[in-house]
């Protein structure tokens, strides 16, 4: 049987499990880790829960591009490899296939079925539905994934937003059948009405006014700000001729470090997400949200405890998933280690 001992993160614990098929046990093992059946995967060292993206996108290289189911399992890959072992989808352009909830090999999903846009929003990319239909199509999606659906709250920079009033009704109606939301949102009108409305999550959550941000931790909204993609993006958008779309997409970016601090510290849950491919770089989005002034503590959190617990994930401790990540230095220390585990363990199985 595997055993494994070291550091548990984030609460700095030296402790020792061992294996039992799919599940951690607390403590030595039977006849101890000299035992005849013992065999020391992990021997020392900083042990977290699996990393987990909360905003990624399997089985489609952007938006645009069919669902493919081979790409999905080998971009789920990706995320293992690297010690991802739990994502959130929210939102493709299908369904999750059934099998992605049984396959031992891959981390852990939790989906949000297609993307809802109504017209004009999001065109041909997910589930385009009347905003008359979008109530009941949201309670659809939800239903057919993990209990989550995505709405595509506002799209363009100098249009419209979803109204309100029908984003608090799809919320309501969502939240009364045991579902929660996400919300698409990158426009000032379109990050407030997510917030009134009681959206479970802002993704991207640019021009956020920070004036909400009590509200958001009251109500226990979460914010996955995607920092890293838009990280990348800025120097090419500052060289466009000015124009509005691009000045309105600057002013946003330009405010979103000071917004990511600001909301960690109101006590808004934080979450890193990278909206980007290749997949299983997790890692770097939590070093963005370093960068945005969260300390280590919390960016590492932001890819592994904290996410697990909003997601419904156990830590480390008697009787939850052993899925688990070992490093031979502290990762919060040196965060640069974070997307180099040494030991991967998903589901019992040592993965590398």
């Amino acid at each position: 049987m595997l055993c494994i001992r070291g550091v548990v993160l984030p609460e700095r614990e030296e402790r020792s499990f061992w294996i039992d098929g799919e599940v951690l046990r607390a403590g030595a093992p039977p006849g101890g880790f000299a035992g005849r059946d013992a065999e020391v995967a992990v021997d020392g060292g900083w042990l977290l829960p699996g990393l987990v993206d909360v905003h990624t996108h399997p089985g489609a290289t952007d938006p645009g591009t069919s669902f493919d189911e081979d790409l999905l399992r080998a971009q789920l890959g990706e995320h293992r490899d690297a010690g991802v072992l739990a994502v959130r989808a929210p939102g493709t352009a299908a369904r999750m296939p059934a099998w992605v909830d049984s396959d031992p090999e891959l981390p852990r999903v939790t989906s949000a079925g297609r993307w809802l846009a109504t017209p004009g929003r999001f065109p041909g990319f997910g589930r385009d539905v009347a905003e008359d239909g979008l109530v009941r199509a949201a309670l659809e999606e939800a239903a057919a994934s993990s209990g989550w659906c995505k709405v595509i709250g506002d799209w363009r920079a100098d249009e419209p937003a979803l109204p309100l009033t029908l984003l608090t009704e799809v919320v309501g109606a969502v939240h009364a059948a045991g579902g929660k939301v996400a919300v698409h949102c990158q426009t000032a009108e379109g990050t407030r009405n997510a917030v009134l409305a009681g959206a479970d999550s802002l993704e991207h959550g640019m021009h956020l006014d920070p004036a909400l941000l009590d509200r958001m931790a009251a109500q226990g909204t979460a914010f996955v700000p995607t920092l890293g993609v838009f990280g990348a993006k800025a120097d090419a958008m500052r060289a466009r001729e000015p124009g509005v779309r691009r000045d309105l997409w600057l002013a946003g970016w330009d405010t979103m470090f000071g917004n990511v601090r600001a909301a960690h510290e109101a006590g808004v849950t934080v979450l890193a997400g990278t909206d980007s491919f290749p997949c299983g770089t997790v890692a770097g989005e939590a070093s963005w949200l370093m960068r945005a002034g969260l300390s280590a503590e919390a960016a590492l959190g932001a890819a592994s405890w904290t996410a697990r617990a909003w997601l419904g994930l156990p830590g480390l401790g008697d009787g939850a998933p052993a899925d688990l990540v070992a490093y031979a230095t502290d990762p919060i220390a040196d965060p640069a280690v974070l997307g180099h585990p040494g030991r991967i363990i998903l589901r019992g199985r040592v993965v590398r």
